[in-house]
């Protein structure tokens, strides 16, 4: 009997066990694998089932799915999306994460909800996408810019305590949103937040259009005196379109490019010889000036915005790019326009 059982201390003996060993780990980690598979896409199809709704599902009964036709569809997808039909984009990405089963637009229907303005839908998908990937830079940053846009800067800046463990830079953003935190905290007094968005701007002072703006809703005369007539080309819209009640003469009248800006927009009837025939960076306030000298139109300065990341422009002034989403990129552009004579300053 002894002779039909192999020896355990036999080489061969010890290949086999370790063999089955093997084998039996790599079975249990395979149908684990399979068994997380079906459970992803079960949850994924329960987590879908949130958002589908009958204005925005295509129809079945009439489009039979098959994944050859995924390419052409994105195709599609695309273009609503450039033109700003959000709901088909939704749509066909919804059908397509459906069918396939597959997470791997996730991403990209969040996006569209956050550019649609379904910030609710927005967030809950970058938070199912953390909760496989909890190390997505990307995900945490478009996480961050969903609680931007709900104005709830506190649950932001949460954002980035992963991200800096990530070793990734996101000073302006934390600069910023802190910024926006303070200007629009209603519980502090104006002297208070004064103070605070003062060493902000210390610490980055990148946000000065921001600071000068926010500081002349707060107190006209202490924002004309943190005026830096270095930088009036970054808030030169926001001096332009200043209520004349805001407005210090004492401070316009010494400086030459702020006396050009207020003469040239018609507030001041004349301006000191001495600046009359210096020319400044400013080329559109240069031709308005000496237009207005020559008397011969009545000309306007209009604003368009630049992202200096994405080179895109847009009529109104940003705090994040719209299209590239990068925050504190905006270039302000000044062109001449004929001025209505109903035209009046806010």
């Amino acid at each position: 009997m002894n002779n039909l059982l192999m020896d355990y201390s036999n080489p061969i003996f010890s290949s086999i066990v370790i063999f089955m060993i093997i084998l039996v780990m790599w079975m249990a980690t395979y149908s684990w694998s399979v068994f997380v598979q079906q459970k992803k896409k079960s949850n994924l199809l329960v987590f879908l089932e949130r958002f589908e709704g009958s204005e925005c599902a295509l129809d079945e009964t009439h489009i039979e799915y098959d994944a050859s036709l995924d390419k052409a569809l994105l195709l599609l997808a695309k273009a609503f999306e450039t033109s700003g039909e959000y709901h088909k984009t939704i749509s066909i990405y919804l059908y397509i994460m459906k069918n396939a089963k597959s997470d791997d637009l996730l991403k990209q229907l969040a996006s569209i909800y956050l550019k649609a303005g379904f910030l609710l839908r927005a967030e809950n998908i970058y938070l199912e996408i953390l909760k496989n990937y909890p190390r997505r830079i990307d995900i945490l940053e478009q996480l961050g810019v969903v609680y931007e846009s709900m104005q709830r800067y506190d649950k932001a800046l949460e954002t980035l305590e992963p991200l800096r463990e990530l070793d990734v830079d996101m000073g302006k953003t934390d600069s910023f949103w802190r910024f926006e935190l303070i200007r629009k905290n209603n519980t502090i007094s104006d002297t208070e937040k004064l103070n605070a968005i003062l060493e902000i701007q210390k610490e980055c002072p990148d946000l000065y259009r921001y600071t000068i703006s926010a500081i002349f809703s707060l107190s006209p005369k202490m924002a004309w005196k943190y005026l830096d007539t270095n930088r009036i080309s970054e808030v030169l819209d926001l001096l332009w379109y200043l209520p004349e009640s805001r407005l210090d003469f004492d401070k316009i009248t010494s400086d030459r490019l702020l006396s050009k800006i207020y003469y040239a927009r018609g507030v001041l009837n004349g301006m000191s010889d001495k600046y009359l025939n210096v020319a400044d960076d400013i080329v559109n306030l240069d031709i308005l000036v000496a237009s207005k000298i020559a008397n011969e139109h009545r000309g306007n300065m209009i604003f368009s915005y630049l992202c200096s990341k994405c080179k895109q422009s847009f009529p109104v002034s940003f705090e994040r790019c719209p299209n590239c989403l990068v925050v504190n990129s905006v270039v302000v552009e000044s062109s001449i326009s004929a001025q209505q004579e109903s035209e009046n300053y806010m």
